[in-house]
């Protein structure tokens, strides 16, 4: 009994939402196979997938999950991001405002960082790591 509460309660936590929607309740929708749980907040929109799949990849899941997510926010999709398990959806019901929060995710510059192999000396406190990272 108290083996099966115990799994009940880890599996319950599977499909909870990222801490950005986790106070939305969610609204469950099945899409050419695939069952997710749709969360909207704002602009964006999240799709967890909640059932097994054998290896799925994300070209297939991306498409469904715009589909859910899209028939729950009743906004069309300018994007898709994640991975085959949660996705993230910019809504394009204000398109303006949606393409400008994708083009600030996208257009986040890359770092090149360089490991020097010390550690800066704090006294009797554990020091950092130092680095020097270049943008590219």
């Amino acid at each position: 009994m108290i083996r099966s509460l115990l799994l009940l309660l880890v599996l319950a936590g599977c499909s909870a939402g990222t801490p950005f929607f986790r106070d939305i309740p969610a609204t469950r929708i099945a899409v050419n196979g695939s069952v997710f749980d749709v969360r909207v907040r704002g602009h964006l929109a999240e799709a967890v997938r909640i059932n097994t799949q054998y290896a799925p990849r994300l070209g297939p899941i991306r498409d469904r999950a715009g589909l859910a997510m899209a028939q729950v926010s009743g906004c069309p999709i300018l994007d898709v991001l994640g991975d085959a398990a949660v996705t993230v959806g910019v809504l394009g019901c204000d398109r303006e405002a949606g393409e400008r929060l994708l083009l600030t995710a996208i257009s986040t510059p890359n770092y090149e960082c360089v490991d020097y192999g010390i550690y800066e000396n704090l006294g009797h406190v554990f020091g950092y790591q130092v680095f020097e990272c270049t943008p590219y």
